[in-house]
């Protein structure tokens, strides 16, 4: 029982850290969000949920509004023990690379032409570049995917990538998959770049259209010809 209430102490506006917070103001007291808190403190009594309640807003902890600049979108985390950790695609430092990640890594190497690639599963270091890992449903149930499509998180998550869309310029979204896709339709192509491709996943990258899509140079590229820092994406 104490490590069950742990989980459940602290509101989910105070694990927000920095200028979201802010962006999230007036949806932090709107009756949806604390709908979603009382439904996820439900299910954290019955099972086990992923990410860790510390890590829920981790993507926007380590990559403020202000320096977001690229956006990558996942659809919910990884439901296995131990993976999950707050942003898309990514696991902590010592997991397992799982499939779609591997493939990430592969065109990363061909993208680039690089000799070595960071075999790490941890994209925290992309994250804080200025790399948004955004997952549109932010937790999981284990061994549930998609378990927490209702809990109310694609509201949230799409007014994040509205207020990108429409208050800042220049950024790179990096369209994985049609989920991505669909997630991002209102984002205004006159202001920022939208790349296109297949998911990473082994089915669909294995049918076409993830490898050799040098999202990652086309990405620079762009960020570059608008005096922005390039990421390091190794």
């Amino acid at each position: 029982m104490d490590q069950i209430e742990s989980k459940i102490v602290r509101k989910l506006p105070d694990i927000l850290m920095n200028d979201w917070k802010n962006i999230f103001l007036s949806e932090l007291g709107e009756l949806y969000f604390e709908s979603i808190q009382e439904k996820l403190d439900e299910k954290m009594q019955t099972e086990e949920v992923f990410p860790p309640r510390e890590s829920i807003f981790q993507a926007f902890n380590l990559c403020s509004f202000a320096d977001t600049q690229v956006v990558i979108i996942g659809q919910d985390p990884y439901h296995g023990k131990g993976q999950a950790h707050g942003l898309c695609f990514s696991v902590p430092q010592g997991m397992s690379i799982p499939p779609s990640l591997r493939n990430i890594k592969k065109e990363l190497h061909l993208d680039l032409d690089a000799f070595l690639i960071n075999e790490d599963g941890d994209l925290s270091p992309w994250a804080k570049q200025g790399v948004l890992l955004l997952n549109s449903i932010l937790t999981v149930s284990e061994a549930k995917p998609g378990s927490h499509e209702d809990l109310g998180w694609q509201q949230l998550t799409s007014l994040a990538i509205e207020k990108i869309s429409e208050e800042k310029e220049h950024v790179v979204f990096l369209l994985w998959g049609n989920f991505a896709q669909k997630l991002a339709k209102n984002v205004d192509s006159q202001k920022h770049l939208l790349l296109y491709s297949s998911h990473p996943s082994p089915l669909s990258a294995n049918r076409g259209g993830w490898f050799g899509n040098k999202v990652f140079s086309k990405a620079n590229d762009y960020l570059i010809a608008h005096r922005k820092k390039a990421i390091n994406w190794l």
